[in-house]
């Protein structure tokens, strides 16, 4: 039997913690841009991720799953979500299954529960991405701009998710809505696409949602 040492990561009331755009101010920004922007940003911050690994094939780990997240278990390039947790293929046996701010421990002591005696694995990783979304009518055309990757609803429709290559970098698309975009960026590379949605989204008009 495999023990695993489960542990609350997210620092307590009394220590601060920052999302990765926290030197943007985006809280100030909020209601500046123009009332007709093509583009809203928000940023989704410091919400729970976790890695999730197993065999899809297994019912009782889809079925187990199901029971942790209240989610069906996706297939490729796919994500399903109710409100704020979702839950996104990565691979053939990888999930992502992000939840609100706080909810991460819970989640994952859920998961073990669930899928215990299983051959499965759980990794907390929260500190290292973040998720952007971007909705209005003109964030197509954004993406159209950074992504080779086809966009065009025929081939990317809602639920659909995709890593692919986004202003030279490598990040996640994830259509959650008609005009809803949001994309999963590494923690370290956020102000580097902050500053180029900017820049892109300018001609169209950009706003910041708090």
């Amino acid at each position: 039997m495999t023990t695993a040492n489960v542990y609350n990561q997210r620092p307590g009331s009394g220590v601060k913690a920052e999302q990765p755009l926290f030197h943007a101010d985006l809280a100030s920004l909020a209601g500046k841009g123009r009332a007709d922007a093509g583009v809203i940003l928000r940023d989704k911050k410091l919400l729970g991720h976790l890695t999730l690994r197993g065999d899809a094939k297994d019912p009782a780990f889809a079925g187990g799953v199901h029971k942790a997240t209240g989610l069906e278990l996706p297939g490729a390039l796919a994500l399903v979500a109710n409100g704020e947790t979702s839950l996104q293929w990565m691979g053939p046996d990888e999930w992502l299954l992000i939840v609100p701010s706080g909810e991460e421990f819970a989640a994952e002591q859920r998961l073990r529960e669930a899928l215990a005696g299983l051959h499965i694995a759980v990794v907390n990783v929260s500190g290292g991405q973040s998720v952007i979304e971007l909705k209005g009518p003109k964030v197509r055309e954004v993406l159209m701009k950074s992504t080779s990757y086809d966009v065009h609803p025929s081939n990317f429709p809602v639920g659909k998710a995709v890593g692919t290559v986004f202003a030279k970098s490598q990040l996640v698309i994830r259509r959650t809505g008609e005009e809803t975009w949001e994309l999963l960026v590494r923690r370290s590379f956020s102000d580097y696409w902050w500053l180029w949605l900017q820049d892109a989204s300018a001609e169209y008009g950009f706003a910041v949602e708090a």
